[in-house]
């Protein structure tokens, strides 16, 4: 066992009759990789902030016998001075005023991990960082050498760098052997055990009821026979008085054993979500193209005469590095802003900033606003993101960054729109809620595009991609793990113009007569791969 760096003793904090958490004992000792995992809303901020000496607990004490270092998930106050060493692993960049989110990010991580503290404690350090910067992370956090504290909604970086999990759950920490797939994996166990306790308690509960009813039944049944004499009448009486006696005995042993069964509670069930979006009005089998698209960010040309396209009903992904320009592109969608935006297409937008929520109104007023859906199956959603009960009347300005999420998610899916773009929408979301949207997303039918540098959550939804690589836009048709094996794969011979002219004229040949079996959609997209291709050899000089 390592030396023990921080010890909290019976820390509370509560915000007025709400008690966020009240933990009876929490260590970090040398060598510790925690991951501390919970619903959004569930206090993972404030403990932090607690343990890092930044808030004081209504109740308890924190102990601190190293110096900590903390990794902030907000933008406000002032970053820290990182190191040259530190500045230049992280491609951290000075202080500036057009950073973006992962700039911004890549300076609090290298400001902290500058300061040398021997517990390190970092709060969603993955917010708007790329891949790039996601691995270059997770390599600092394995190699650190004190003890480390991770809040994060990355599945994958908690499976890479924890080796305990700690669940905020009901303003009590569960402590979970082994990293995040681990713990999910013991969580279903526990959760299937107390299932199966709590339908052995109901049925129990229903067996004494039931004998406790038939005593009831049989004991008012007992009764004299009829046409019988005085001596024997006394003789009966007494024998159904016992009769009855035993049986309102048993009755109230049954009763006092029903009172003292161990009471289980249901386990929660997540409700299912039905709720999908719309797939009317499109009549083109392309959503949304462009055509030598130019973008830029004030005097930066970000890519130059790109071509692009979303095809109805594609759930399409959007990948580079931080600042290549994915947001931008969004926005020329919506702009139409040298982007052809097909006929009939009603995009809904979920922004970083949320700016359209009405901080003054409750969740379920929020998410009700543009909804062409009924209000329980607004309600069914919003639980099943993790804002359940009461929490639907919260005013939407006193929540968390995740909840402002997911009720502008829940918002935009009962709108009556048929392409949903999504930016960063994984950001503030906690792990569990990550879970619930990929399942929605991946069962639903309509219009998707949307970035996100969770690897899992990219790898769930998308069916197809289009990246920045080097200026330009590329597209690939799979799943994020299908185009990584490709870029890993020894590089095949590029084919020639000839060859790919050869080809073109046979997939020509085959969309003016089709034969049976021959699907046009596949081979319209393998006609404009060979088109791509052409362009790409005349650009090089080929």
């Amino acid at each position: 066992m390592g030396k023990l760096l921080l010890a909290a003793e019976g820390i509370k904090v509560a915000f007025g009759p709400r008690t966020v958490f009240d933990v009876e004992r929490f260590e970090l000792r040398e060598g510790d990789r925690v991951g501390l995992v919970g619903e959004n809303g569930a206090g993972k901020t404030t403990l932090i902030r607690v343990l890092a000496g930044l808030m004081a607990p209504d109740a308890g004490q924190v102990v601190r016998y190293a110096p900590v270092a903390l990794i902030r998930q907000d933008r406000r106050g002032a970053v820290e001075t990182a190191t040259p060493e530190m500045k230049s692993r992280f491609r951290a960049p000075d202080e500036g005023e057009n950073l973006s989110g992962g700039e911004e990010t890549r300076r609090r991580i290298a400001a902290a991990l500058s300061m040398g503290g021997r517990v390190l404690m970092a709060d969603e350090p993955t917010s708007d960082l790329d891949s790039d910067g996601v691995a270059l992370l997770a390599g600092a956090l394995k190699r650190y050498e004190g003890a480390l504290l991770l809040v994060s909604h990355d599945r994958a970086l908690l499976d890479d760098v924890a080796t305990v999990i700690a669940e905020l759950q009901d303003g009590k920490i569960t402590l979970y052997p082994g990293n995040y797939s681990a713990y999910r994996a013991e969580r279903e166990n526990r959760v299937a055990f107390e299932r199966f306790e709590y339908d052995q308690y109901r049925a129990e509960q229903a067996r004494l009821r039931r004998s406790a009813q038939s005593m009831v039944e049989r004991a008012s049944q007992t009764h004299l026979p009829t046409r019988m004499g005085n001596s024997e009448a006394r003789l009966h009486k007494r024998a159904v008085s016992a009769t009855q006696a035993s049986h309102h005995q048993t009755r109230k042993a049954l009763e006092s054993r029903l009172e003292k069964l161990p009471e289980k509670r249901r386990p929660r069930e997540d409700p299912d979500v039905k709720m999908e979006i719309g797939v009317s009005g499109i009549t083109s089998r392309v959503a949304a193209e462009a055509r030598g698209l130019t973008l830029r960010a004030g005097e930066k040309t970000l890519t130059k005469a790109a071509d692009f396209r979303i095809p109805t009903f594609s759930r399409t992904a959007l990948l580079g590095p931080n600042g290549c320009g994915k947001t931008t592109l969004m926005r020329a969608i919506l702009a139409g802003d040298g982007v052809t935006v097909s006929p009939g297409v009603r995009v809904g937008f979920l922004d970083q900033d949320m700016r359209t929520l009405d901080d003054s109104k409750s969740a379920l007023e929020n998410a009700m606003r543009d909804s062409v859906q009924p209000e329980s199956a607004v309600c069914t959603a919003l639980a099943r993101l993790g804002i359940r009960g009461d929490a639907v009347l919260k005013p939407v300005g006193k929540m968390s960054g995740g909840e402002r999420v997911k009720v502008m998610l829940t918002r935009l899916m009962a709108s009556d729109i048929n392409f949903l773009v999504l930016d960063e929408p994984t950001n503030h979301l906690d792990v569990f809620s990550l879970e619930a949207l990929g399942d929605v997303l991946e069962a639903d039918g309509g219009t998707l595009l949307f970035v996100s540098h969770d690897r899992r959550f990219t790898q769930q939804v998308a069916t197809r991609l289009i990246f920045f690589e080097d200026g330009r836009l590329g597209a690939f048709e799979g799943t994020l793990d299908e185009w990584n094996a490709r870029r890993e794969a020894p590089a095949a011979p590029a084919p020639d113009r000839m060859i790919l002219t050869m080809r073109m004229a046979q997939l020509a040949a085959r969309l003016s007569k089709p034969k049976k079996g021959d699907r046009p959609e596949e081979l319209n997209r393998q006609y404009d791969e060979l088109v791509a291709q052409l362009r790409e050899l005349s650009r090089s000089g080929k």
